[in-house]
């Protein structure tokens, strides 16, 4: 696995992989300022909810130690710190861990806490993020491992694997755990258009790891199904509501009713942190547009009319009564269980 990210703690500096340039060129880029982070997220130099969240912190932590050496006193610096805030939570509005990421930080401090000591704070949580998600993202990996039998065939969507978080992945961490405890048969990867992370991410996280991986086409999914060739559909999320709703790439609300209608398991894998309790149903999730050029253009070169009207949603939102079940670290919340009325009894217990 080629890492996601790391820190350079004597330069504060934050490395990231440009997966704009995969699979055929493995390049990292040097970030050192908030603007510069938000421009990596909003770019897609970095995608995947939970590698979006880390990398936000990171872009707080760069800005809150930029401003340390410059602030003359603690009102610029929270002035200055709350515009950083607010740039990096608007790079990409419907992964729920961005925000939960940046909030983690702030309300680790307070205005009293001398300047130096906040940037040295929020560097550290920023740290502590990236070991406990490849944590998290393991024990994902072995909840949903135990769902799956011998010799599965699974299908997948998009790109949830190590490259969308600090390390493991969610959805491609179930397979990765699977494929350790010799589950797995052959990974079918969508090539997730109009940005095709299936077929530059995920397939080059499988090859490179020597897991069995054959790339369809995005519409290939329900033949597969229909000739039996499916045993489980496996996603990650950017964010999930309170009943159980599903952002996830587009494409994967398709994929959901084909697998229901064939009876084949539909699971979703992410964390805790990727469920919004203060977000209903997935009705009230904001739906980010991407530039029409992602549709027009293969690379540089157009392959549709000049003047074409282009409609390019980044995600769609999959029922939750077409999802078995969401796998996360602290297990598998099933249908109909609501995560509001799962993760309210896990606090009871």
């Amino acid at each position: 696995m080629f890492p996601t990210l790391s820190w350079d703690t004597q330069k504060k500096a934050l490395k990231l992989i440009d997966q704009r340039l995969l699979p055929h060129q493995v390049v990292y880029r040097k970030y050192y300022r908030a603007c510069q982070v938000a421009k990596a997220i909003k770019d897609m130099v970095v995608r995947g909810a939970p590698a979006i969240g880390i990398v936000g912190a990171f872009g707080l932590a760069l800005e809150a130690d930029w401003l340390a050496a410059r602030a003359k006193e603690q009102t610029s610096f929270w002035n200055e710190a709350q515009k950083a805030y607010q740039t990096l939570i608007e790079a990409r509005p419907t992964a729920v861990n961005l925000s939960w990421a940046l909030k983690r930080l702030w309300v680790k401090t307070t205005k009293e806490m001398h300047i130096k000591d906040v940037a040295a704070l929020w560097e550290q949580e920023a740290l502590q993020m990236i070991k406990e998600d490849v944590s998290i993202n393991k024990m994902i990996g072995q909840n949903g491992a135990d769902l799956l039998k011998l010799n599965s065939r699974v299908l997948t969507h998009c790109n949830a694997g190590a490259l969308a978080t600090a390390g493991w992945g969610t959805a491609l961490g179930v397979i990765r755990s699977a494929q350790q405890e010799g589950k797995i048969d052959m990974v079918y990867a969508n090539e997730t258009r109009p940005y095709l992370q299936g077929a530059r991410l995920t397939a080059f996280e499988l090859l490179n790891d020597n897991i069995p991986v054959t790339l369809i086409a995005d519409n290939t999914g329900g033949y597969l199904m229909q000739q039996k060739s499916i045993d489980a559909v496996i996603v990650g999320a950017d964010r999930i509501a309170a009943n159980g709703d599903t952002a996830n790439k587009i494409g994967t609300c398709s994929l959901a009713t084909l697998a229901y209608h064939h009876r084949i398991p539909f699971y979703v894998a992410a964390p805790i942190s990727t469920i919004d309790l203060n977000t209903e149903t997935g009705k009230k999730i904001v739906i980010e547009e991407r530039n029409p050029q992602e549709i027009t253009h293969l690379g540089n070169k157009w392959i549709a009319p000049k003047n074409i009207k282009v409609y390019n949603p980044s995600f769609d939102i999959t029922p939750a009564s077409l999802i078995t079940g969401v796998i996360t670290e602290k297990g598998v919340i099933s249908y109909p269980q609501t995560p509001l009325n799962y993760l309210q009894e896990s606090m009871e217990q």
